[in-house]
Protein backbone atom coordinates (compact mmCIF):
# COMPACT_ATOMS: atom_id res chain seq x y z
CA UNK A 1 0.00 0.00 0.00
CA UNK A 2 2.39 2.56 -0.92
CA UNK A 3 0.48 5.54 -1.79
CA UNK A 4 2.16 9.05 -3.56
CA UNK A 5 2.94 11.74 -1.89
CA UNK A 6 0.58 15.15 -2.64
CA UNK A 7 2.32 18.06 -3.39
CA UNK A 8 1.68 21.50 -1.04
CA UNK A 9 -1.03 23.47 -2.32
CA UNK A 10 -0.21 26.25 -4.52
CA UNK A 11 -0.80 29.20 -2.92
CA UNK A 12 0.06 31.17 -6.17
CA UNK A 13 -1.72 34.82 -7.10
CA UNK A 14 -4.16 33.03 -9.82
CA UNK A 15 -5.51 30.24 -7.14
CA UNK A 16 -6.02 33.14 -4.87
CA UNK A 17 -7.65 35.74 -7.43
CA UNK A 18 -10.55 33.07 -8.08
CA UNK A 19 -11.65 33.60 -3.99
CA UNK A 20 -12.65 36.84 -4.58
CA UNK A 21 -14.78 36.95 -1.81
CA UNK A 22 -12.28 35.96 0.59
CA UNK A 23 -9.38 38.29 -0.58
CA UNK A 24 -11.94 41.35 -0.04
CA UNK A 25 -12.52 39.95 3.25
CA UNK A 26 -8.66 38.47 5.04
CA UNK A 27 -7.24 39.99 1.90
CA UNK A 28 -4.25 38.33 0.20
CA UNK A 29 -1.89 38.13 2.99
CA UNK A 30 -4.45 36.74 5.05
CA UNK A 31 -5.36 33.77 2.53
CA UNK A 32 -1.93 32.66 2.21
CA UNK A 33 -2.00 32.23 6.05
CA UNK A 34 -5.34 30.49 6.29
CA UNK A 35 -3.70 28.46 3.26
CA UNK A 36 -0.86 27.34 5.53
CA UNK A 37 -2.86 27.15 8.64
CA UNK A 38 -5.51 24.78 7.22
CA UNK A 39 -2.48 22.36 5.34
CA UNK A 40 -0.98 22.16 9.04
CA UNK A 41 -4.83 21.26 10.54
CA UNK A 42 -5.02 18.72 7.74
CA UNK A 43 -1.89 17.13 8.09
CA UNK A 44 -1.89 16.93 11.74
CA UNK A 45 -5.66 15.19 11.47
CA UNK A 46 -3.50 12.22 9.35
CA UNK A 47 -0.79 11.85 11.57
CA UNK A 48 -3.50 11.91 14.77
CA UNK A 49 -5.15 9.05 12.32
CA UNK A 50 -1.66 6.98 11.63
CA UNK A 51 -0.71 6.94 14.75
CA UNK A 52 -4.07 5.43 16.06
CA UNK A 53 -4.03 3.04 12.84
CA UNK A 54 -0.87 2.11 13.76
CA UNK A 55 -1.14 1.41 17.92
CA UNK A 56 -4.34 -0.47 17.64
CA UNK A 57 -2.50 -2.76 14.83
CA UNK A 58 -4.47 -1.93 12.12
CA UNK A 59 -1.76 -0.24 9.98
CA UNK A 60 -0.32 -2.46 7.55
CA UNK A 61 2.57 0.08 6.11
CA UNK A 62 4.03 1.51 8.94
CA UNK A 63 6.09 3.66 6.99
CA UNK A 64 2.37 5.84 6.08
CA UNK A 65 2.93 7.12 9.70
CA UNK A 66 6.79 8.21 8.72
CA UNK A 67 5.48 10.24 5.79
CA UNK A 68 2.70 11.53 7.77
CA UNK A 69 4.52 12.68 10.37
CA UNK A 70 7.33 14.86 8.10
CA UNK A 71 4.36 16.20 5.99
CA UNK A 72 2.86 17.76 9.02
CA UNK A 73 6.88 18.81 10.30
CA UNK A 74 7.26 20.53 6.82
CA UNK A 75 3.84 22.05 6.90
CA UNK A 76 4.57 23.45 10.39
CA UNK A 77 7.30 24.48 9.40
CA UNK A 78 6.53 26.48 6.43
CA UNK A 79 4.15 27.91 8.28
CA UNK A 80 6.83 29.15 11.00
CA UNK A 81 8.65 30.18 7.90
CA UNK A 82 5.94 32.41 6.81
CA UNK A 83 5.54 33.99 10.55
CA UNK A 84 8.98 34.90 10.51
CA UNK A 85 8.70 36.94 6.64
CA UNK A 86 5.54 38.24 7.53
CA UNK A 87 7.20 39.98 11.16
CA UNK A 88 10.04 41.12 9.54
CA UNK A 89 8.30 42.64 7.00
CA UNK A 90 6.34 44.41 9.23
CA UNK A 91 9.57 45.86 11.41
CA UNK A 92 10.25 47.24 8.00
CA UNK A 93 7.68 48.89 7.56
CA UNK A 94 7.68 50.08 11.27
CA UNK A 95 11.34 51.59 10.65
CA UNK A 96 10.36 53.63 7.40
CA UNK A 97 10.86 57.27 7.68
CA UNK A 98 7.49 59.52 6.31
Amino acid sequence: MITQISKIPSISGDKLLQNSEKINETGMFGSVFRSAIENVKETDAKVVEAEYLMATGQLDNPAVLSIAQTKSTIAVDMLIQLRNKALDAYSELTRINL
